[in-house]
């Protein structure tokens, strides 16, 4: 089977807590909502909406053999997503999301990093050769897979640098050694353009994605920088959990459909805004065809 997009790396278990405010005031207890245990983080949230679009999936990871490795497996084998899984000895990534009545959130991550441990290249080296793209969440040990892409076109191969501050090493691999680069504005400050021209320049990139939530997103390319504005949200917010995820799927759905940057900007951003609806982190990701009803 030739898979439209491999997701390599990044699932995850997120336990969301809705609190009364962001940032939370101390006291010795706070009654919340009820508690829950979600399939969470970044790899999972782009393979899911994805898959939730139409696409052909497969997700490769490293994760536990414990509660929340057997959630993993069982939230992508009950929707049919192909999937390849290492062990990690060191248990599952987990993600604890306190998350406020506006919808935002502050995400406390536990990664699980091991040094020196590497994605077994059975999992995924067939499927890469012939995918229509491959999406490279950072997780540490995902950026020795590049090697094993050196042959693709840059243009199908993409990552997320989420909220890297432009200076960071860990992200460095990542947004040198990729075609279609996404990252935040959260953490950029007035250094959005420089930082954007920076991978555009010192790397494979060809189009860099800044996505800036409410304020819509920039995108640098051949064609120079624009500015495009969010798209408006079908209801209350509800959580913002997943929305950049979201936003990756429905850009990655336009440019395998063969749509121009702009649209595949606004199928990105009716994604992210569908997300911000939804409780959860990737639970109830936007369908063709509610996307294809909000073009």
């Amino acid at each position: 089977m030739t898979h439209d997009v491999v997701v390599i790396g990044g699932t995850g278990v997120d336990t969301t807590v809705y609190v009364p405010a962001l940032p939370l005031p101390y006291a010795d207890t706070h009654t919340v909502p009820p508690v829950r245990d979600r399939i969470g983080n970044t790899g999972s949230g782009v393979a899911l909406g994805c898959h939730a679009l139409g696409l052909r999936v497969l997700i490769v990871d490293l994760i536990g053999d414990d509660p929340q490795g057997r959630l993993i497996r069982e939230h992508f084998a009950v929707r049919g997503i192909d999937a390849g899984w290492a062990h990690a000895p060191q248990g599952t990534r987990r993600s604890v999301l306190l998350v406020g009545p506006d919808g935002r959130r502050t995400s406390l991550f536990d990664p699980r990093a091991e040094p020196g441990e590497r994605l077994p290249r059975e999992l995924y080296l067939d499927a890469v050769r012939t995918a229509r793209h491959v999406h490279v969440s950072i997780t540490d040990f995902s950026r020795h897979v590049y090697p094993d892409l050196a042959g693709r076109p840059a243009a199908t191969i993409s990552t997320d640098l989420h909220d890297w501050n432009g200076d960071d090493e860990h992200h460095r691999d990542f947004a040198l050694s990729s075609g279609l680069v996404f990252l935040s504005a959260a953490a950029l400050g007035d250094r959005r353009e420089e930082v954007m021209r920076g991978i555009l320049g010192a790397g494979r990139a060809e189009t860099v994605v800044c996505t800036a939530g409410a304020d819509g997103c920039h995108v640098l390319d051949a064609d120079g920088l624009r500015h495009f504005p969010a798209a408006p949200l079908p209801g209350p917010v509800a959580d913002s959990n997943g929305a950049g995820d979201a936003f990756v799927s429905g850009f990655l759905y336009g440019r395998l459909r063969g749509r121009p940057v702009d649209e595949c900007v606004r199928l990105g951003a009716l994604a992210g805004a569908h997300a911000c609806t939804v409780p959860g982190t990737h639970e109830s990701p936007i369908t063709a065809e509610a996307l294809s009803a909000r073009t």
